[in-house]
């Protein structure tokens, strides 16, 4: 099925080192990216609550985050859907919303995207530093790569 709409959003505090990696993720993503103006590049940083209009406002979103627990394998994941995992939730303050609470509004107003995809990577430094560690430095390739194929899949005539 085509979609007409696509956002791709990149969560994170850049502030942080890894934690910063969804940011990193969209604007590499965004910058390699010839697509058309259908698809959406939103850097939302720790916006929370704010998010939920890009969610409920289009056919398909990509997120690129970093994902918690720490303790995975270092390497890229990708969740479709149903296969979101419940730790999406974490926030980097009291007053923030997690990507799950957000999903869990927009399914109460009946606006959810038809298809949700998170790509993302278990964070390895997580203190006050602009720049990816080098581990996620050499993942961000591969989790863009995958960011791409599924966009254009999701843009073509099936």
């Amino acid at each position: 099925m085509k979609y007409n709409s696509v956002n791709v959003i990149g969560l994170g505090n850049i502030l942080y080192g890894d934690e910063g990696f969804g940011v990193a993720a969209l604007n590499s993503f965004r910058d390699s990216s010839s697509f058309p103006e259908t698809v959406r590049f939103i850097d939302g940083g720790t916006q929370g609550i704010a998010l939920l209009d890009y969610i409920e406002s289009c056919d398909a979103v990509m997120v690129f985050d970093a994902l918690i627990p720490l303790h995975y394998d270092r390497r890229v994941y990708v969740y479709r859907n149903d296969e979101l995992p419940a730790f999406i939730h974490r926030k980097m303050s009291s007053h923030q919303m997690g990507l799950s609470e957000m999903l869990g509004i927009a399914r109460l107003h009946g606006r959810m995207p038809r298809d949700i995809v998170l790509i993302g990577v278990p964070p390895l430094a997580l203190e006050l530093n602009i720049g990816l560690s080098p581990e996620l430095t050499l993942l961000l390739p591969e989790a863009v790569q995958k960011g791409f194929r599924i966009v254009e899949g999701w843009l073509a005539e099936l």
